[in-house]
C-alpha cells in the first residue's frame, strides 16, 4: 500500500483516517490475517512493554555485567522530590525508556521497537503519555501501529540495524517512530506526524554505535533516554505547526547514506567511539577477564 512516508501520509489523508489505520490495513493485506488477529497480537506486544516498564521502575534490575541497572528508579525517586528541572512528563518518559532498556540488559523480556537496543523509546513515551492523556487501550495499541508504520518505511528504505547504519538507525529510528506516534495520539494530523519524524530523526543523524565491551548497555540505555526526550520535543514542535525543511523521506535517505559511509569501527563492533576509551577497555577486561596490553 505504501513504500515511503509521502505515500503513507497521502493514503491517510485521502481516506481521512489515521496513520495507524493505514498500517493495520497494510498488515491485513500482507499477512492475510483478520483485523482482530492483528490488533490482538499488537495488544500482546503492548502487554510485554507494560510489564518491562513496570519491572524497570519498581524492581532493582541489574545486568549480569554490572554496567547498568537502577537508574530508572533513581529518576522516579528524583521526580517524587519535586526538584526536577525538565518537568514531570519529560522525566517520566525518560525513566520509563531507561526502565525498558535496563530490563533488556538484564536479559528480561522486551518488545523490539524497532530493535532490542532501542526498545525503550516507544514504550517510554507511550506510558508517560498514558498518565498525561489517559488514552484508551485501543488508542495505546494504535500508538504502536502508528510508530510501526514509520518503522516499516525506515526498515525498507534505510536500516534499523546498528551494525549496518550505526545507532542513528536504531535509537534514531525509534525516536522518529515515537515522535510520529505521539503526534497522532495527541490529535495531530498525518502530515504533522511525518514532520515530527523528520525533526526527530534529523537530530540523531550520525549517531554511532559504540557499545562498551560489545554489550547493549553502555551507552545504549542512556541513549534511549535522550531519544525519548527528543521525540517529545519533536512532537511538540510539529504540533505547534513547525515543519522540517527537509522532507521526511529525504531525511531517511540521508540517514541511510550516512550509515553507508560510517567507518566499521563505529558500527556495533566495539572498536571505536566510547568503546575504545581507556575506561571502556578496563571495564571490558574486568567483565571478560581479558589482560590489557601495556603500551
Amino acid at each position: 500500500m505504501f513504500r515511503n512516508v509521502a505515500e503513507l501520509v497521502e493514503l491517510a489523508e485521502a481516506k481521512e483516517c489515521k496513520i495507524s489505520d493505514i498500517m493495520i490495513e497494510q498488515e491485513m493485506e500482507f499477512t492475510g490475517r483478520t483485523k482482530d488477529e492483528i490488533i490482538s497480537q499488537m495488544d500482546r506486544n503492548l502487554k510485554v512493554m507494560e510489564e518491562a516498564v513496570e519491572r524497570g521502575i519498581t524492581e532493582d534490575v541489574k545486568s549480569h555485567s554490572g554496567l547498568t541497572g537502577g537508574d530508572a528508579i533513581l529518576l522516579q525517586n528524583y521526580l517524587k522530590s519535586g526538584k526536577s528541572l525538565s518537568g514531570e512528563f519529560m522525566l517520566d518518559a525518560v525513566s520509563k525508556a531507561i526502565a525498558t532498556n535496563e530490563v533488556n540488559a538484564a536479559m528480561g523480556t522486551i518488545c523490539a521497537t524497532p530493535t532490542a537496543g532501542s526498545a525503550g523509546v516507544v514504550p517510554g513515551t507511550l506510558f508517560a503519555l498514558k498518565d498525561k492523556l489517559n488514552p484508551t487501550r485501543e488508542q495505546m495499541v494504535a500508538f504502536l501501529f502508528a510508530s510501526g508504520a514509520f518503522g516499516f518505511v525506515v526498515a525498507n528504505n534505510a536500516s534499523i540495524s546498528g551494525a549496518a547504519g550505526g545507532c542513528q538507525a536504531e535509537v534514531g529510528s525509534a525516536t522518529g517512530m515515537a515522535a510520529a506516534a505521539i503526534v497522532e495520539l495527541a490529535g495531530g494530523t498525518p502530515s504533522q506526524s511525518a514532520e515530527a519524524m523528520a525533526i526527530a530523526l534529523k537530530n540523531m543523524l550520525g549517531l554511532v554505535c559504540d557499545p562498551v565491551a560489545g554489550l547493549v548497555e553502555v551507552p545504549c540505555v542512556k541513549r534511549n533516554a535522550m531519544g525519548a526526550s527528543n521525540a517529545i520535543v519533536a512532537a511538540d514542535m510539529a504540533l505547534a505547526g513547525i515543519k522540517s525543511r527537509i522532507p521526511c523521506d529525504e531525511v531517511i535517505d540521508a540517514m541511510y547514506k550516512i550509515g553507508q559511509s560510517m567507518p566499521t569501527a563505529l558500527k556495533e563492533t566495539a572498536q571505536g567511539g566510547l568503546a575504545a576509551t581507556p575506561t571502556a577497555r578496563e571495564l571490558e577486561a574486568k567483565i571478560f577477564g581479558i589482560a590489557l596490553e601495556k603500551k
